[in-house]
């Protein structure tokens, strides 16, 4: 199953820094059986939203780091929207929830997630912490969910009766 990874740093895009998150979800994605396109593009809100459209052309999942804080030029939840077809709040919730009961910076965090086509788009936070604590929230549902995006049957799993 194909999935992407865009990271969104002024400093990566410069070449400034290494891009230790997108190289952790890389990493994590491969480990879950992924095949792993990559881009980084600036804090720039109109190019992180054609890369989401562009990446979600290919692939079943697109996984963004990076720009959901409350910087002058984190925009990324901004651009995402204007991409979204359908939100799904509860995964920003419970990724904002599990944040939260680690640091109190959890508060700042504005990522969203939703649908473009069949594709589950997800805004993680910049930091490798942040991608790591947030893929594993997303992991135990990923599967379920981009059954459902395919339009696959599924099995809905009781958690109790």
């Amino acid at each position: 199953m194909n999935a992407a990874v865009l990271t969104i740093s002024d400093r990566v895009s410069r070449g400034a820094v290494e891009d230790t998150s997108g190289d952790l979800l890389d990493e994590l994605l491969r480990g879950d059986g992924y095949d792993v396109e990559r881009r980084v593009v600036a804090d720039e809100a109109e190019r992180i939203a054609a890369s989401i459209e562009e990446l979600a052309a290919g692939a079943a999942l697109v996984l963004t780091t990076g720009g959901t804080g409350l910087g002058p030029r984190d925009v990324t939840p901004e651009a995402t929207r204007t991409v979204l077809q359908r939100e799904a709040p509860g995964i920003a919730e419970a990724l904002r929830a599990d944040s939260i009961a680690k640091t109190p910076h959890g508060l700042l965090s504005r990522g969203v997630a939703g649908v473009v086509g069949r594709t589950l788009v997800v805004n993680l936070p910049g930091s490798p912490g942040g991608c790591r604590d947030g893929y594993a929230v997303l992991r135990p549902a990923l599967g379920h969910a981009l059954s459902l995006l395919a339009d696959e049957p599924t099995r809905h799993a009781q958690t109790s009766p």
